[in-house]
């Protein structure tokens, strides 16, 4: 039997990309899945695969503390999965106030309410690696200083350290993510590089790089996240984890370039990618990808899914979406 066999789970963020297959995933295991959902996004694999149906849905604001104490207590939670956040660095860096709001104040209201509730057992909290802000000395290790200093990055070293803090002073039991480039089925932000450039190469057309093409980034296939985060809940007893951070990556940074380049690769598209920069963007880091070996020494945690075969089954899904579309 699963471990997670009548579990009662709160997933926040469960219309995002990592949240609607996590959500997926909680559901096969036989735990009772309740989602807390903001707005309704059609498009989601919440609701395109019917998961909407399969789990219990709390329409509100994470940042409206009577709510979320109201759905912890009236579903009896034990684990929570903190995902939800405005995380597209461009509506960031437009607009701070409401990313600020629902990044940080999101996250210390939902744990105020997971500290009072009586049946909250364990919490994981989504940081990233963007929280690091931007250092020299690269791979990022978990204790490297978080001195993020664009709105989003500033926005993710916040709810870290608030949810550590909560830990430390107050005894929750909660442990932190901070994963790289996560990238899938599911994700139509399509300014992002690998859906954009996907969706771009699909339609036949050179795929645009908006910077030169340099910046280092590491990209995670879906599914390797979502097992990191179970994990990472799993072991929240232990003392090696509950109060800790954890990278969560592929140990195998590409450029910019490389990434597009493999994206027309795996298509089998004769295209070239078409690069318009002459620099990094604004407010981007310029380089990031972390060390994982802290997950993979404690939590026994590791990629299984390599590039190549992440990119394929994720192509597949935007074939199938693009042409569904345009029927």
């Amino acid at each position: 039997m699963s471990d997670w066999q009548g579990k009662s789970v709160l997933i926040t963020g469960c219309t995002g990309i990592i949240g609607s297959w996590l959500t997926n995933r909680l559901v096969e295991k036989g735990a009772s899945v309740t989602g807390i959902i903001r707005d309704h996004v059609g498009y989601s694999n919440l609701f395109k695969e019917g998961l909407i149906n399969r789990i219990n849905a709390a329409y509100g604001d994470i940042t409206d503390y009577y709510f979320v104490t109201r759905v912890l207590a009236e579903y009896e939670v034990d684990t929570v999965f903190h995902l939800a956040a405005q995380t597209i660095v461009n509506i960031a860096n437009r607009s701070p106030l409401s990313t600020f709001e629902a990044n940080i104040r999101g996250t210390w209201t939902l744990l105020e309410a997971c500290r009072l509730s009586a049946t909250v057992e364990r919490v994981v909290v989504a940081s990233s690696d963007k929280a690091y802000g931007s250092h020299e000395r690269l791979p990022y290790h978990e204790d490297h200083p978080l001195r993020g200093t664009h709105p989003y990055d500033v926005s993710k070293s916040c709810a870290d350290l608030i949810a550590r803090t909560y830990h430390k002073t107050y005894g929750l039991a909660v442990a932190v993510s901070r994963l790289s480039n996560v990238y899938g089925g599911g994700d139509l932000n399509f300014n992002r590089i690998v859906p954009g450039s996907i969706r771009t190469v699909l339609e036949g057309r050179n795929p645009i790089i908006r910077s030169d093409g340099s910046p280092l980034r590491e990209y995670l296939y879906v599914l390797d996240a979502v097992e990191a985060y179970i994990l990472l809940a799993e072991n929240l007893h232990r003392k090696a984890v509950v109060g800790e951070a954890f990278n969560f990556g592929p140990n195998r940074p590409s450029t910019v370039l490389e990434i597009v380049n493999e994206i027309v690769r795996v298509s089998g598209k004769d295209l070239i990618p078409d690069i318009r920069g002459s620099g990094t963007l604004e407010g981007e880091i310029i380089h990031q990808y972390c060390d994982c070996t802290k997950a993979k020494k404690i939590l026994g945690w590791g990629t299984k899914w390599s590039l190549n075969d992440g990119l394929n089954e994720t192509i597949k899904w935007y074939q199938k979406y693009l042409f569904k579309e345009s029927e």
